[in-house]
């Protein structure tokens, strides 16, 4: 293994597990971060980021000597570049930190080194926006160094295990180059190694979650037509999915997180043109939230004054991510609509900053409320008993948009009971 000495830019939910996972397999790595709260905290042993058995591993890359952070980069034989891609209000992809980041390359870039690319990016990124400004080093892509286009593809709440054992697609600039990456991650990485050419790369990437985003806007769609005409949406789908070839995903809030509700609209920028099915998709999921609100706004009468507990704000069960949260959304059109909301998430207590009035425990949550509302299926949400609920709280109406509690069971215990996509109140 000729990459003895890397350097990860980014240190969020992909960037430092990839670290920790490349420092305990023996490779020395300098963890950068131009956020230098991130960077101190973690030299202070601080992880500001959940993911079940982070903690452990970062404390066992640092004990093993093999790991250290610092705001800048230095020297090394590879970096991986793992920052955040985020949309523009305009649903554009801002990919000013992926030009930062590869400005802090140059003048640490020398002959024979290996740059890849993480971060999920429109397709034809790698190439016609982080090589040229890799080569400002004087420098060439292919030429004086390698360059590859790796994307993560992991479940937040799976992250240790599927970075290591999922398949791996890694895409050069030039075949040496998808070469050089697989030899790279071949350090710890168990699935199958693709390789192909840095633009197909960023595709797969793409394409997986527009994939996904599209089957999510088919059960959404679904749940709407089910509430028309008075079908239970849960039911209708399961019976569906017992075809072969059949398999629709469930309706839902709407969708959130840094991948399912970005990387279409990388699409739709490149090719506005020819890619309609993956723009209305995205309308449809992205318009979720409103459908919620207006949903509850039919059902249950004017929310003005209403008070309403949120139960859960991350982007989807049991994270503490709120990056693009459907809930978090909801909560800001409740808002408006003059509802007293109180919120409560369970994994990240103090990461709501907005004017809703947040709470530590469910039980302070449900002490002062009329509607219980449902927008993350938590275990700690799921697994309760509607009894024992109901001696806690002044709530009447048990309201499920996630598809996480049983009508019967809620109803039985004396609530109201409103479902996404269910005949109701």
């Amino acid at each position: 293994m000729k990459y003895q000495k890397i350097c990860v830019l980014g240190l969020g939910y992909i960037g430092l597990p990839t670290a920790c996972t490349f420092a305990t397999h023996g490779i020395e790595v300098i963890g950068v971060d131009i956020n230098a709260e991130i960077v101190q905290g973690l030299q202070n042993g601080h992880i500001h980021i959940f993911e079940p058995g982070l903690r452990s591993l970062v404390q066992n890359a640092i004990q093993s000597g093999k790991l250290r952070f610092q705001p800048t980069p230095e020297k090394v034989d590879a970096f991986i570049i793992a920052v955040p891609t985020p949309i523009t209000p305009e649903k554009k992809a801002d990919l000013a930190a992926v030009k930062a980041a590869a400005e802090s390359i140059v003048p640490h870039l020398q002959r024979g080194n290996l740059v890849i690319l993480e971060s999920t990016s429109p397709p034809r990124t790698t190439c016609d926006i982080v090589a040229p400004i890799l080569e400002k080093s004087g420098l060439k892509a292919g030429d004086d160094f390698l360059l590859a286009y790796s994307p993560e593809r992991v479940l937040p709440g799976k992250i240790l295990e599927e970075i290591i054992q999922n398949t791996r697609v890694i895409g050069g600039i030039d075949k040496p180059s998808a070469s050089a990456g697989k030899e790279l991650y071949s350090t710890f990485v168990k699935g199958d190694i693709l390789l192909t050419n840095a633009t197909t790369a960023e595709m797969v990437k793409l394409m997986e979650n527009t994939y996904r985003d599209i089957n999510i806007a088919t059960a959404n769609e679904f749940a709407h037509l089910a509430d028309r005409f008075g079908v239970n949406a849960w039911e209708a789908i399961e019976i569906a999915n017992r075809h072969p070839r059949v398999n629709i995903l469930k309706p839902g809030p709407g969708v959130g997180g840094h991948c399912i509700s970005v990387d279409p609209w990388f699409l739709v920028e490149a090719a506005p043109d020819i890619s309609p099915l993956v723009h209305t998709a995205r309308e449809v999921n992205d318009g979720q939230p409103g459908y919620v609100v207006d949903l509850m706004k039919r059902k249950l009468g004017a929310l003005d004054g209403k008070k309403i507990c949120a139960l859960g704000l991350a982007y989807k069960a049991d994270i503490d991510d709120l990056r693009e949260s459907p809930a978090i959304e909801i909560v800001e059109l409740l808002l408006k609509e003059k509802a007293a909301i109180t919120v409560f998430e369970p994994f990240k207590p103090d990461g709501f900053h907005g004017n809703a009035r947040a709470v530590d425990t469910l039980e302070d949550a449900l002490q002062d409320c009329e509607i219980m509302l449902l927008l993350v299926a938590h275990h700690q949400f799921t697994g309760l008993d509607p009894h024992n609920v109901r001696q806690m709280t002044t709530a009447t109406v048990a309201v499920d948009m996630c598809g996480g509690w049983q009508r019967q069971a809620w109803e039985a215990a004396g609530f109201q009971f409103l479902k996404l996509g269910q005949p109701s109140i």
